[in-house]
C-alpha cells in the first residue's frame, strides 16, 4: 500500500523490504524519514521478507535499521519532447535504467538495504519512473503485467496518462497499463528482446545527423526520409545508372550524398532489408536503394492523413510475403518517419501478432518515440479488429488450399478441382448435356450433403467458362433446376445375347417445354435414320408420372452407341470410353443391342405387354423368352 513520508512524498513498496517506488518534491538524503514495513518495528519479520534459514531473525530495533539507499534517472534519461508530449520513455532508456538498477542491487553495501526508485512529484515524472519500473519487471524479470501493475493500481493521485506528439490538443490517451501490456505482448511474440539489443547502435542511429531510423521490431525498421537531389528514378539504361554507388564502399566515397543518408544505405545493405515503401512525396531518388539490389515502392497518401484499407490491405501481403517468402526486412518511411509510418506498421503488428491499438501505439512509442499522431491514432482503435479478422479469414484460406492441394495436387483452377474432387468419388457418372443457365454453379454438386443448400446457393460465383461437368445428375440438386432427373442403369448379361438397358424415369413432363421436347424428337429421329442401320422399332409412352423410352437396334454388327440431345457422338465416345460405360442424362436414349434371331420375339413381346408403369422401378425386356421379366426394384438416385 502507498505510505506517506516526510518531504510530501509517496512511497510504494514494489518487493517487501527490498524495492520501493517513491516521489519527493525535493531529493531524499539520509535523514529523509522513511516507513518501514510495521512488522519490524512489533518483532515479528515478513514471512515473504524472510532470508535466514536457520530460524526466524530476532526483531531489529529501530537503531538497527539501515539507510535506504536512493536513486533516481530524472536528470540522465531525459525525454525528448516533439511538443507536449513527455513519454514513455524508450528502450534505451530502459537498458540504462537495467544496467544502473542491477549495479545498485549487486553492490556489497546494498545487500541488506532498501532500494528506492524515486522521481520527483510532479505528473509526468512520476509516471514515467512507474512505467519505467513496470516495464524492467515485465520486460527483464519477466513478471506478468498484472503482477508488475498491481503495486501502482491504486496510488493516489492516478498516474498521468501519455500523449501523442501532435500539436493539436490532445484527445486520446495512453495509461501506464497499455504500455506494459503492450511491452509484454510484444514479448511474447517475440518482437522485442534484449538479447542482441545494441545500446550504443539504438542511440547513434536515432540522431536526424545520423540517420534517424530504429527497429520496432526484428522485421520492421521506421525511419525519416532522407533527403538528396534529383528525386528522380534514374532509368538503368542510362549513364546515370552507371554512377549509382552499387558496392558499400562507393557510397561511402559518394561526393554528393549526405552522411545520414549514406548511413541508412550502409545499414540497410547488412541488415538484409529487402523492402523499402515511401510513404511521402519523393524527396530523393530511388535508385539510390535500386542499385544496392534493395526494391522501392511507393504507397504516398497525405501528410496527417490515414491510409485507405486498400493500401493497407496491399502493403500487409506485400510485407508478410517480404518477411515470411522472402524472408528479408522491411524498411517504411514518411516524412518524419512517425504518423502514416506508424498506421501502417501498426496495422501489420495488429494483423500478424494480435495486439490492440493501444497495446500497439504504446510499443511502438516504446521503440521510437512519437510514432501514431492525432487521428491516425483513432484510426487503429477504430479499424483493429477488421485487421485481426484478416488474418483469420487468411488463415483459414491457406488452411483450405492446402487440403485442397493435397486432395488434388496440380488443379488448374480451385473450381476444377472441386469438379475432379466430385468425379473421384462417383467414377461412373459422366459429363450430361449442357445445361439450363439457371443452373449456375457446380459447387453445389460437390457432394450428398450439399443436397439441401436451401437459398445460399443463390450467392454461389458462376461456373468457369468451358467447363463441363464431372458428375451426372443424379448427384446434384439445385434450387435453380427445372426438375429433379432421376437415373438407373441396369446392365443384364444373358446366354447368346447381347443387351445393354438404360431406362430414363422422369418424375414429371410438365417441366421440359413443348419446344425443347420437339428438339430432342427430331434429333433422334435424324440418327435412327441412318442407313447403315436396319429396321428400328421405337416406342414411347407418357404418363403424368413418369416416362420410359426404349430404342431396340437389331444391328448386331455396330457398337452401342450413347445418343445425346444435340451432342456429337464423338464427345460422348471420348467421355464415356466404352459402350458398356453409358451416360445417363435427361432425355438421353441408348439402344438395345440384340441379336438378329431374337428380334420378332422382342418385337411380339413388346406388342403384347405394352409399356408398365413403373414409379421409382426400372423393368428389362427378356428377348429370349419373349415375355416381361420380374421387375426389379431399384431406389431413386
Amino acid at each position: 500500500m502507498p505510505s506517506r513520508a516526510s518531504n510530501g512524498g509517496l512511497v510504494i513498496e514494489y518487493i517487501p523490504d527490498r524495492l520501493y517506488l517513491g516521489c519527493y518534491n525535493e531529493k531524499p538524503t539520509a535523514s529523509t524519514v522513511f516507513p518501514y514495513s510495521q512488522s519490524q518495528s512489533q518483532g515479528s519479520p515478513s514471512k515473504r521478507s524472510q532470508r535466514a534459514v536457520d530460524g526466524p531473525l530476532a526483531a531489529p530495533t529501530k537503531s538497527s535499521r539501515q539507510t535506504p539507499y536512493y536513486f533516481s534517472v530524472d536528470d540522465t534519461l531525459l525525454y525528448n519532447a516533439f511538443h507536449h508530449d513527455f513519454g514513455p520513455l524508450h528502450i534505451g532508456h530502459l537498458y540504462r535504467f537495467a544496467l544502473h538498477f542491477h549495479d545498485v542491487l549487486g553492490a556489497k553495501e546494498n545487500e541488506s538495504r532498501p532500494i528506492v526508485f524515486w522521481s520527483r512529484a510532479d505528473p509526468k515524472s512520476r509516471a514515467n519512473a512507474a512505467c519505467m519500473l513496470a516495464c524492467y519487471m515485465v520486460l527483464i524479470q519477466s513478471w506478468p503485467p498484472h503482477l508488475a501493475l498491481a503495486p501502482i493500481a491504486q496510488v493516489d493521485p492516478p498516474l498521468m496518462p501519455f500523449r501523442d506528439a501532435g500539436y493539436s490538443q490532445a484527445d486520446y490517451g495512453l495509461t501506464v497499463q497499455d504500455v506494459v501490456y503492450g511491452v509484454w505482448k510484444a514479448k511474447e511474440e517475440g518482437c522485442c528482446a534484449l538479447d542482441n539489443f545494441d545500446l550504443d547502435e539504438y542511440e547513434r542511429f536515432e540522431r536526424v545527423d545520423q540517420g534517424d531510423f530504429n527497429w520496432v521490431t526484428p522485421h520492421f525498421l521506421a525511419f525519416a526520409s532522407p533527403q538528396h537531389t534529383p528525386v528522380a528514378r534514374v532509368p538503368e539504361s542510362s549513364d546515370a545508372w552507371a554512377a549509382l554507388p552499387k558496392t558499400l564502399a562507393e557510397v561511402d566515397l559518394h561526393p554528393t550524398l549526405p552522411q545520414p543518408f549514406k548511413n541508412v544505405l550502409r545499414h540497410f545493405s547488412e541488415r538484409n532489408i529487402g523492402l523499402v515503401v515511401r510513404l511521402n512525396s519523393p524527396l530523393y531518388s530511388p535508385s539510390f536503394f535500386e542499385a544496392l539490389g534493395i526494391k522501392h515502392l511507393d504507397m504516398i497518401f497525405e501528410d496527417g492523413t490515414c491510409p485507405p484499407l486498400s493500401t493497407v490491405r496491399k502493403f500487409i501481403r506485400l510485407a508478410h510475403e517480404t518477411i515470411t517468402v522472402k524472408k528479408k526486412n522491411i524498411a517504411v518511411h514518411c516524412k518524419a518517419g512517425l504518423g502514416r509510418t506508424g498506421c501502417l506498421i501498426g496495422a501489420y503488428l495488429i494483423y500478424r501478432h494480435g495486439f490492440t491499438a493501444d497495446e500497439i501505439i504504446s510499443f511502438m512509442r516504446f521503440m521510437r518515440p512519437g510514432m501514431v499522431v492525432g487521428p491516425q491514432q483513432h484510426w487503429l482503435h477504430i479499424n483493429q479488429g477488421v485487421f485481426r479478422e484478416w488474418w483469420i479469414e487468411e488463415r483459414i484460406e491457406r488452411k483450405l488450399r492446402k487440403e485442397l492441394l493435397a486432395a488434388n495436387p496440380q488443379p488448374s483452377t480451385p473450381i476444377r478441382a472441386m469438379q475432379k474432387t466430385s468425379l473421384s468419388r462417383n467414377p461412373a457418372a459422366s459429363t450430361p448435356p449442357s445445361r439450363s443457365p439457371s443452373n449456375r454453379t457446380p459447387l453445389g454438386e460437390m457432394d450428398q450433403e450439399r443436397r439441401n443448400a436451401g437459398s445460399q446457393d443463390d450467392y454461389l460465383p458462376a461456373p468457369t467458362p468451358g467447363q463441363p461437368r464431372k458428375t451426372g445428375r443424379a448427384d446434384r440438386h439445385h434450387p435453380y433446376q427445372r426438375s429433379q432427373i432421376q437415373t438407373t442403369v441396369e446392365e443384364e448379361g444373358m446366354v447368346g445375347q447381347e443387351t445393354d438397358t438404360i431406362c430414363v424415369h422422369t418424375e414429371s413432363n410438365d417441366s421440359v417445354s413443348e419446344e425443347e421436347w420437339m428438339l430432342r424428337m427430331r434429333s433422334r429421329r435424324k440418327i435412327s435414320q441412318s442407313p447403315e442401320r436396319s429396321e428400328k422399332t421405337r416406342s414411347y409412352s407418357q404418363t403424368t408420372t413418369t416416362t420410359i423410352y426404349q430404342v431396340i437396334d437389331n444391328d448386331a454388327s455396330n457398337d452401342a452407341e450413347n445418343i445425346g440431345s444435340g451432342r456429337p457422338k464423338a464427345l460422348t465416345d471420348r467421355i464415356l470410353g466404352s459402350p458398356t460405360r453409358a451416360a445417363s442424362a435427361s432425355g438421353v436414349l441408348t439402344k438395345v443391342r440384340s441379336s438378329k434371331r431374337t428380334q420378332d420375339a422382342a418385337a411380339r413381346s413388346k406388342e403384347s405387354s405394352g409399356v408398365r408403369k413403373t414409379s421409382g422401378r426400372v423393368g428389362s425386356i427378356n428377348a429370349t423368352a419373349g415375355t416381361h421379366s420380374a421387375v426389379r426394384k431399384v431406389s431413386a438416385m
